[in-house]
């Protein structure tokens, strides 16, 4: 049991101590007559020793109403209707962010179209407006004229 590099310890054997048996007074004996006699059971322990006695009838729940079975075609039926809905709802959902998509990009074009046409509106009227008889003199290069024929 242990290896031989170990050294071997003594084995206590206990005896368990008996549990003195409780004073009982006995109850008044009242006779009555069952109604059946019941069984008397006897059972074989491991050990060999023989344990008798009645054996007691455990009060049976009363028994569940047997439920009415469901048809395939209700189930599958349930079963299509959900499908159904799932993909209906799925489908408003796409077509929702589809719509939602197409005025997001509808509002970018025009936007740009904004910007670049009042882009192109401030080019238009600054040259013409040039051309119309105005004048427009640039301070900076009038001087780096003057400085260069002058200097």
């Amino acid at each position: 049991m242990y290896p031989d590099h170990t050294p071997q310890r003594a084995v206590e054997v206990h005896q368990p101590t008996p549990i003195p048996p409780p004073v009982v007074h006995p109850a008044p004996v009242v006779p009555v007559q069952p109604g059946t006699v019941p069984t008397v059971a006897s059972v074989v322990l491991p050990d060999g020793r023989v344990v008798t006695g009645y054996a007691i009838d455990h009060p049976q729940p009363q028994p569940l109403a047997a439920k009415p079975p469901v048809s395939r075609a209700a189930v599958n039926v349930a079963l299509g209707g959900a499908g159904f809905l799932a993909v209906c709802g799925g489908l408003l959902l796409l077509t929702s962010f589809i719509a939602a998509l197409t005025a997001f990009v509808t509002q970018l074009v025009i936007l740009a179209a904004v910007i670049f046409g009042g882009w192109i509106a401030v080019q238009v009227f600054s040259t013409s407006g040039n051309q119309s008889g105005g004048t427009t003199v640039n301070i900076r290069k009038a001087v780096i004229k003057r400085s260069h024929f002058h200097g």
